[in-house]
């Protein structure tokens, strides 16, 4: 007997539907699997008979054939053992299934019949749902993550037994809903981190308010202690809010990694990775044997976090910069390529020196080729691709027993929106959302300069020996700059305090 089960498979981060059929005969005896399964999926069968055996069921000692098609796209993964072990016991007549081909099943069995949590479940359903499938059939664990896609049946269960008797007695398993807004809504302002308890700093707290108004990437430069990892972890609480779509993104990146919680169905705020410096470069932009999502991808539509950024290896920060331009990386393998979406705010930080101070302090007790040393680790060109350099002095003894509260994130937050609200109605007949995003076309068109900040912008470029791309990054952060204000046109001013904001293209850092 032949039957039919679906099944799903992971490429990038969206699914494509899996027919896994499984025909039972009596001219032999013999367990062939075929498709292009992965070791775990061939290991399958030892974990589907002990599972079977616990809840009085068994595989028949019969000649089983199943076949995963599409049988040239690669399977992996151990997700499919409850799909397979419904379509044996189906196929050799042990339970009735007529209706098993409405609904997608996934899980992998542990061997007491118990079923364990699987990965890129968001993807899965939105396929399930896409391709008109009643229903899903998932791990308990993973049902609050299928949960958010509506118009489709989503069932958890803890055991194959309930499964089995859903399909051969219709005995009903519980059906999970969730009002994915209004948890969105409930959840979108909660942030376990707040500007206010950042003492001092208030020109940084100045510059991170105009990348984050402009979704510019900044470099953070200052001594030990001075507050930079404070300040860089306090970014997303003056980020926008996560739009629904935003977050249904990155919400299927985090799936297809394997990263979301349990009690989690979707991101309601925006992700903050930082990875250590010994990171690998697969590891931080994604890849490997079965690619997966790197850090990159993980800090989509968020903040990357580079902290001590010289101590990172070069070749792993040179990888970043085609996807800082391109806001999306993509990995080619000889049958196939992967495209991850990373549109991320880069916020770096980095001591001025080996010894941890800057050039002028008399604690420094760095040399000058032990200084070029250490900045050479930064190349020129990925520099070039952060718009902003800010130094980070140290904090004040006053300014730390000050008992004042600073100014809250929910405040500067407020500020950023109106900014953001403006570039969204500007650019809204484009793909671009924010400043940074603009390209040479739009530079021309939204960044005119008058008289004034024409002489004082080829100032600048003729004394600091700035390239081509740092006077475009000028331009767009004084844009932001005048967004902020509120004012239509850019000035000096505007120009003025954006030069401020690259500190390394000084004549004082070219040691």
């Amino acid at each position: 007997m032949l039957v039919k089960i679906y099944g799903s498979a992971i490429h990038g981060v969206s699914a494509q539907t899996i027919t896994i059929e499984v025909n039972v005969d009596t001219s032999g005896v013999g367990y062939h699997l075929v498709g292009l399964p992965d070791n775990a999926i061939k290991e399958s069968s030892y974990r589907i008979s002990a599972a079977l055996k616990n809840v009085g069921y068994k595989i028949p000692g019969k000649k089983i054939t199943i076949n995963m098609a599409p049988a040239d796209l690669r399977k992996e993964g151990s997700a499919y053992d409850l799909s397979i072990a419904l379509g044996i016991l189906a196929a050799s007549g042990q339970i009735t299934a007529e209706n098993i081909g409405e609904y997608i099943i996934m899980g992998e069995l542990s061997l007491d019949g118990g079923l364990l949590p699987i990965k890129g479940v968001l993807p899965i359903a939105i396929k399930a749902r896409e391709e008109g499938f009643k229903g899903i059939i998932l791990p308990k664990q993973n049902i609050r993550e299928a949960a958010i896609v509506d118009q489709l049946e989503v069932y958890g269960i803890e055991n194959i037994k309930e499964v089995i008797d859903f399909f051969n007695e219709g005995i009903p398993l519980e059906r999970t809903t969730i009002d994915t807004r209004k948890e969105f809504q409930e959840k979108i302002n909660f942030f376990s981190t707040d500007f206010s308890e950042v003492k001092g700093q208030e020109t940084a707290k100045r510059t991170m308010e105009v990348a984050a108004a402009g979704g510019h990437n900044i470099i953070l430069i200052g001594p030990p202690g001075s507050g930079k990892t404070m300040l860089a972890k306090r970014v997303p609480s003056i980020l926008p809010p996560l739009t629904l779509k935003e977050a249904l993104e990155t919400t299927k990146i985090h799936s297809v990694a394997g990263k979301i919680g349990t009690e989690t169905s979707l991101m309601t705020v925006r992700p903050f990775r930082s990875p250590h410096h010994t990171i690998s470069d697969v590891a931080l932009v994604g890849g490997g044997s079965y690619p997966q999502p790197g850090e990159i991808s993980l800090a989509h539509n968020g903040v990357l976090f580079l902290d001590e950024m010289p101590e990172f290896k070069r070749t792993v920060l040179e990888v970043m910069r085609q996807p800082l331009e391109d806001r999306e990386v993509t990995i080619s393998r000889a049958k196939f390529t992967v495209n991850y979406p990373a549109s991320f705010m880069l916020v770096a930080s980095m001591n001025p020196s080996p010894s941890g101070y800057f050039p002028d302090d008399p604690n420094n007790t760095s040399s000058q080729f032990e200084m070029q040393r250490y900045m050479n680790k930064l190349s020129g060109p990925l520099l070039d691709r952060i718009d902003i350099h800010i130094e980070v002095q140290k904090v004040e003894f006053d300014q730390l027993t000050d008992k004042r509260k600073g100014e809250k994130s929910e405040e500067i937050r407020a500020r950023v929106l109106k900014a953001r609200e403006i570039q969204s109605n500007r650019y809204q007949d484009s793909e671009i959302h924010y400043n940074a995003q603009m390209g040479p076309k739009e530079i021309e068109k939204y960044c005119e300069l008058d008289d004034a900040s024409q002489s004082l912008i080829k100032t600048a470029m003729e004394k600091l020996n700035l390239s081509a791309r740092a006077y475009d990054r000028i331009l767009k952060v004084a844009r932001t700059i005048a967004d902020l204000e509120l004012q239509e046109r850019l000035n000096a001013a505007h120009i003025s305090e954006a030069i401020q904001y690259r500190s390394l293209d000084r004549e004082f850092w070219n040691v």
